[in-house]
């Protein structure tokens, strides 16, 4: 299931959105404030991001700016304001799409999955398949000889992340701002931990990888035969 979170301070908008999108079997996640979507985007590690403007703590577009020093999530904006000016500028900004309330749930969706096939365009297949290992990015599941590798949220982002470069080294920086933004540089150790940990789970000796390669002092990459 795709992760969604919701962020918007009108408890009638986030219901209806809830309903609406685990009918079309969404992860729904809601926030209430800028403030606490920022945090919770940590924890929930969505897909795509529904933003409203006006929030009680901030204004949305502080919220994208703060977003968007750190992450390429998807966002759509969500608000009644309707200017041309504030349209250009909140896309300008980084938004991905923009919907003016009230507005049509079914426009909502189609922008969602275009937003979403945009996010990945160098992911040709659903799943990622090299020796016993398997990753299926729609279910968010990871296999081993198959059979389940029970990975974190957190250590599935790691390893989804090296694997859609497809073979190519994704650096240590890139992978401590995209998965934990703001917080990066207190999470050097967590990363190495995280590294490990995915490491026992996937690798028929740990100490020689086979899957997840280290390249020293710059990154890690996925085997790419």
């Amino acid at each position: 299931m795709r992760r969604v979170l919701v962020i918007d301070d009108e408890p009638q908008i986030r219901k209806l959105l809830r309903i609406s999108l685990e009918r079309k079997e969404y992860e729904v996640y809601e926030s209430a404030s800028g403030f606490e979507g920022l945090q919770d985007i940590q924890t929930v590690r969505p897909d795509i991001i529904l933003l409203d403007l006006g929030l009680p703590d901030m204004d949305g577009s502080q919220a994208l700016a703060e977003l968007r020093s750190w992450s390429d999530i998807p966002v759509i904006v969500l608000s009644v304001r309707d200017l041309e000016r504030d349209i250009v500028s909140l896309l300008d900004a980084g938004a991905d799409d923009y919907l003016t309330k009230p507005f049509n749930v079914g426009e909502l969706l189609a922008r969602m999955n275009a937003s979403l096939r945009r996010s990945r365009p160098s992911l040709r297949e659903p799943v990622f398949s090299r020796g016993g290992l398997q990753i299926d990015f729609d279910s968010r599941s990871v296999t081993i000889d198959g059979r389940d590798a029970r990975l974190t949220p957190t250590e599935y982002s790691i390893i989804a992340q090296v694997a859609r470069a497809g073979g190519r080294i994704v650096t240590q920086s890139r992978l401590l701002k995209d998965i934990w933004g703001p917080l990066a540089e207190e999470e050097r150790g967590s990363l190495r931990v995280h590294i490990a940990s995915i490491r026992k789970k996937i690798e028929r000796d740990s100490s020689r990888p086979e899957y997840l390669i280290t390249e020293p002092g710059i990154g890690y990459r996925i085997r790419s035969d």
